[in-house]
């Protein structure tokens, strides 16, 4: 993954992880249900996003790359089929999230 897009990425977990801590001062302060159901429902959904940004840069990098020699060092040890059933996987999973 390019640098810039590690960054990216990490800015929208510090982003995440502040919406978690505020879900958490609102179930400690007992709010309204909803309102604290409203905030994991943003919190999913930031988390999502991130988990297509993640998936992107994993077709990008890691499969498209692969043919040139670029890539993880993890994903160069695979072949594309491989590479391709891995994220097939990992799609499943995620969905069943």
């Amino acid at each position: 993954m390019k640098q810039e897009d590690q960054k990216s990425i990490d800015r929208r977990l510090a982003r995440i992880e502040g919406q978690v801590r505020g879900l958490r001062r609102q179930v400690e302060s007992g709010s309204y249900c909803c309102d604290v159901l409203n905030q994991i429902g943003a919190v999913s959904s930031a988390l999502n996003q991130v988990a297509a940004a993640v998936a992107s840069q994993h077709v990008r990098h890691c499969i498209a790359g692969h043919a040139d020699g670029d890539g993880h060092e993890v994903a160069k040890q695979m072949s594309q089929d491989d590479l391709f059933d891995e994220l097939s996987e990992v799609f499943s999973k995620l969905m069943k999230a």
